[in-house]
């Protein structure tokens, strides 16, 4: 109970950091630079360069309309985490939007770029642990129930749309292209911090203490493992290997203990392009 209780905590920290990050890329980077990204605070940023009114204010008032008509078209089956990182987005937006008054950096270039890293990393770590930032995730879930067309898709589309409306404010292709190189720095970051999060790895560990070794693995790292026989041809000796898969992160504590265990181990490692069932990730197809 202690430890499921500890694990909710971090996540949600994870989330309350995640949004800061997203915060920061906004009023830090985007917004002074008057650059308009993708997803509802493109919506905001848009309105606050036409009429001043603050994108958190805008990002709730839209947040909180999709969300009603999300419950009422797919039913009520969004998580606590999703209002949860929504609700906290909209209060993080309004106050820290009159703390940069001036841009951190005046290339407005780098300002698309370093703010579609920062906001992607940000949704990234949101995303990790559950949650969502809402906008146009629930516009494509909406769509995507009556019309076959995939969400990714459908969020693209609507970033685009997002981004072109910023010409009826500045009427300037510059800005249209600094919106579209953010909203690519934003792809490519949240796709990386993704990826880099749910990386796996295949490890052959070949040893004599086998049995102290996955032990080790199945208790202390809690995955699951496989014993074979082998045949060493040199030797012409029978072998046991280890086969097991873990994430990268817990590579790192498993080859110390094997290093303590049996450090005349031999060990393959490899890397998994995709691992699904428990433990990782579920079956897709």
């Amino acid at each position: 109970m202690k430890n499921k209780v500890l694990a909710e905590l971090k996540s949600y920290a994870l989330i309350i950091f995640g949004c800061m990050l997203y915060t920061f890329a906004w009023v830090g980077f985007l917004v002074p630079g008057e650059i308009t990204g993708g997803g509802v605070s493109g919506i905001g940023a848009t309105i606050f360069y036409a009429y001043g009114i603050p994108i958190g204010y805008t990002y709730f008032a839209v947040n909180i309309i999709l969300i009603l008509l999300a419950i009422k078209i797919l039913g009520a089956s969004f998580g606590i985490k999703t209002v949860f990182s929504m609700g906290l987005l909209s209060l993080l937006l309004t106050v820290a939007q009159p703390l940069f008054s001036e841009p951190i950096v005046n290339d407005t270039f780098l300002a698309a770029v370093i703010g579609g890293i920062l906001g992607g990393a940000g949704i990234g770590f949101v995303f990790m642990q559950g949650g969502s930032t809402g906008g146009t995730d629930i516009i494509a879930l909406i769509i995507n129930k009556y019309r076959n067309i995939s969400p990714g898709r459908i969020m693209l589309l609507c970033d685009v749309l997002i981004i072109g409306s910023s010409w009826f404010v500045f009427q300037s292709p510059e800005k249209l292209v600094y919106g579209f190189v953010s909203m690519w720095a934003v792809s490519y970051t949240i796709d990386s911090v993704l990826d880099g999060a749910k990386q796996s790895t295949q490890m052959f560990i070949f040893s004599e203490k086998y049995e102290e070794i996955a032990d080790f693995i199945n208790l202390e790292t809690n995955r699951g493992l496989t014993v074979m026989d082998g045949t060493g041809w040199y030797t012409k000796k029978n072998v046991k290997i280890i086969m097991t898969v873990v994430r990268r992160k817990e590579t790192g504590g498993i080859f110390r203990m094997i290093k303590h265990i049996d450090p005349d181990a031999f060990i393959s490692l490899g890397s998994v392009m995709g691992v699904y069932g428990k433990g990782f990730d579920n079956i897709k197809y």
